[in-house]
């Protein structure tokens, strides 16, 4: 019989393509979301959708039970909040700790954590999964470092087998709600960006990134962490040119200084505190991102896991059509490299 997987948080975009290719490769799937009545993302799936809520202990207990693999997907994923702290940060700790706790006393025996290249920051050099970022302040890249720090911890504590894997800014299909990665790559498309802020990203296909999850199950070494990004990052008249390439007549934006990007948070933020809509720029981002490439080695996951990414302008363009028609189809099943 094949191996029982759940899956945390399986109804976001990382989530439900791991269900996907769990799914096509056999696998038995137990989708772990916190709203059972949103089913949209699992129709026509053969998986079992349960309640998995990271700090309600007994439900995260009744989940796991009979789970050979934990793939532990689910975590707050934004970048402002009124109370980042509350919101952001003590969630994404609290929720790894209890999630794992729960894992050793139901007897799972592997655990794929999902972290982030947050945890191991960017300076424009190849970092590689030995490095760890002091970035703290950010509320999102404090809580992936904190958070992956924690799991390690509590697996040593507990004595459970685990991986971590650290994607970068994932891309593609099967986004029910967009992320703030797509949510940028849309904003590119609809011609929205007025400016360049001279942010250059590391883009990897949603796809590759469960390929990776699976493959670190598989053939991961306990103890250790795998980067699942690309080698090397794109800039805005990157993402411009790939756009222009499915549908030609956006002109690069103009360069924006460091000052005014510095302006334009600090007015987002002061806003954001009035109408609690989350600010599209913070001063934190300005400071990690503005002229820094994010640059990373993959050689440990592309020799240890057989991990190998499609490059970043074949991501994007396959992102960039899928949402043209994601209004449409949300949620698709279709090869990799496919728009």
């Amino acid at each position: 019989m094949s191996k029982l997987c759940l899956v945390t948080g399986a109804n976001g975009h990382l989530g439900s393509t791991l269900v996907r290719a769990l799914l096509n490769q056999g696998y038995r799937v137990r989708a772990g979301v916190r709203d059972t009545q949103n089913t949209a993302p699992f129709v026509g799936l053969d998986c079992e959708l349960v309640y998995a809520e990271l700090l309600d202990g007994p439900a995260m207990l009744k989940a796991m039970e009979g789970v050979d693999v934990l793939f532990q997907v689910a975590a707050v994923f934004r970048h402002w909040a009124r109370n980042p702290e509350s919101e952001i940060v003590e969630p994404n700790v609290r929720g790894t700790r209890s999630v794992l706790q729960a894992a050793a006393q139901a007897g799972v025996r592997q655990v794929v954590y999902v972290s982030s290249v947050a945890a191991i920051g960017h300076d424009g050099s190849a970092l590689d999964e030995g490095h760890w970022n002091d970035e703290a302040g950010n509320a999102y890249y404090k809580s992936k470092i904190l958070s992956e720090r924690t799991a390690w911890q509590t697996a040593r504590e507990l004595g459970l087998w685990m991986v971590s894997v650290l994607p970068s800014a994932m891309v593609g299909p099967n986004a029910g709600q967009l992320t703030d990665t797509m949510g940028f790559l849309e904003s590119v498309r609809q011609r929205q960006v007025p400016l360049d802020p001279g942010f250059h990203f590391n883009f990897v296909d949603v796809r590759d990134v469960a390929q990776g999850l699976i493959l670190a199950a598989e053939k991961g070494r306990a103890g250790q962490r795998y980067i699942l990004a690309n080698e090397h990052s794109s800039s805005l008249a990157n993402l411009v040119e790939v756009a222009n390439g499915l549908s030609p007549g956006y002109r690069q934006p103009p360069r924006a200084p460091k000052w005014l990007l510095v302006c334009v948070a600090w007015m987002q933020e002061r806003m954001a505190q009035v109408t609690g809509k989350p600010a599209q720029l913070l001063l934190s981002q300005v400071r990690m991102f503005h002229g820094v490439r994010q640059e990373y080695s993959i050689v440990k996951a592309r020799t240890e896991l057989g991990f190998s990414p499609l490059p970043p302008e074949k991501a994007l363009r396959s992102a960039f059509v899928y949402l043209g028609r994601r209004s449409s189809q949300p949620y698709e099943d279709l090869p990799r490299g496919e728009g």
